[in-house]
């Protein structure tokens, strides 16, 4: 396994200095994956600890657990990529994390959906 392809080096020891606003639009967009991160593991915490007697709430915080721990794990890899893409003129690189965050809040939604239905039942 290549450790540079999970965990790329700095990439500001590559290339030249990109415009600054799109260094700074790059360092905005890492730190909204950071604050969703945080959002989901808030949720997550909360579906364990709160949801006390509501069917599937260990399933629904472990699944918000791990959506926060996927996001905040890819989000400094998301952003070394670009940056290195932009300091070296390049076109950026595809990403899979929205369409991940996507499907897997998606999921989610829809087992708290079941859930609260068995739970009315």
């Amino acid at each position: 396994m290549n450790k540079q392809r999970w965990f790329p080096g700095d990439p500001r020891q590559v290339g030249s200095d990109p415009d600054y606003r799109f260094t700074l639009a790059n360092e905005r967009t890492f730190l909204a994956w950071i604050r969703t991160s945080l959002a989901l593991a808030a949720g997550g915490l909360g579906a364990v600890t709160i949801l006390d007697d509501f069917p599937g709430e260990e399933f629904l915080g472990i699944g918000l657990l791990a959506l926060s721990f996927a996001t905040a794990a890819t989000a400094y890899r998301r952003w070394a990529l670009n940056e290195r893409a932009m300091r070296l003129d390049e076109p950026l690189p595809p990403s899979k994390l929205p369409a991940t965050m996507a499907v897997g809040v998606a999921l989610v939604a829809v087992a708290a959906a079941v859930f609260f239905v068995i739970d009315t039942l």
